[in-house]
């Protein structure tokens, strides 16, 4: 997997990247009643202007990301000091109150994540093949304290398993992340063009941690 999502970003083939921050976000973070100040856990983050937004709300922000293009992508598209350092096998880079983390997500440990308070998945999730999203959902339940309260945005279409982005069924989120979360289904937006429908949902970690 590693090696075709590098490919995906060395040719451009990124139509799953948002020039804009993501309209679920913005109408149904502040619901989740997150206090200022809480750090952001954002696995799988890509070059999402939506971690701008939720800096810009006052929130620390610890973005992971696999592939290094994406990361300076985003760097890039503003100005200001960018301190660059290694971290438990990552490669850090720090600009504002973003932290991009580049590695591989699963090998992130609960020391490195224990100032994470909240967590947002907007393309993690669903940019996983079926066989891993298992290991996802257990892992994010370990790196997340209780009472840490996050959204996830899901999507189905019609494309069988073509992705990512992959179709995931409401029924498949709420058997992935029950069991450790409280989760409740915010909406279900209707499809767009190309068929493709996304679905809002709120968790938030049981506890305790497992």
């Amino acid at each position: 997997m590693e090696n075709s999502w590098r490919q995906r970003w060395q040719e451009g083939r990124i139509g799953f990247h948002l020039e804009e921050t993501h309209p679920a976000l913005l109408k149904y973070w502040p619901t989740l009643g997150v206090p200022s100040g809480a750090k952001v856990l954002v696995p799988l983050c890509g070059k999402s202007l939506d971690m701008r937004w939720l800096a810009d709300q006052g929130h620390p922000v610890l973005g992971i990301e696999l592939a290094p293009e994406a990361i300076e992508q985003f760097l890039a598209q503003r100005s200001g000091g960018i301190s660059r350092y290694t971290q438990a096998g990552f490669e850090v880079c720090r600009q504002g109150n973003i932290e991009l983390w580049c590695g591989d997500f699963f090998h992130l440990h609960i020391q490195q994540a224990a100032e994470v308070e909240a967590f947002y998945d907007r393309a993690s999730l669903i940019a996983l093949p079926p066989a891993t999203r298992e290991r996802y959902a257990f892992h994010l339940a370990q790196l997340v304290p209780p009472g840490a309260k996050g959204l996830l945005v899901g999507l189905t279409h019609a494309d069988g398993d073509a992705g990512p982005p992959f179709s995931v069924p409401d029924e498949e989120i709420e058997r992935l992340m029950a069991p450790n979360f409280r989760i409740e289904r915010l909406a279900h937006l209707p499809a767009d063009a190309r068929g493709r429908s996304e679905s809002i949902w709120a968790l938030e970690r049981r506890g305790p941690r497992v």
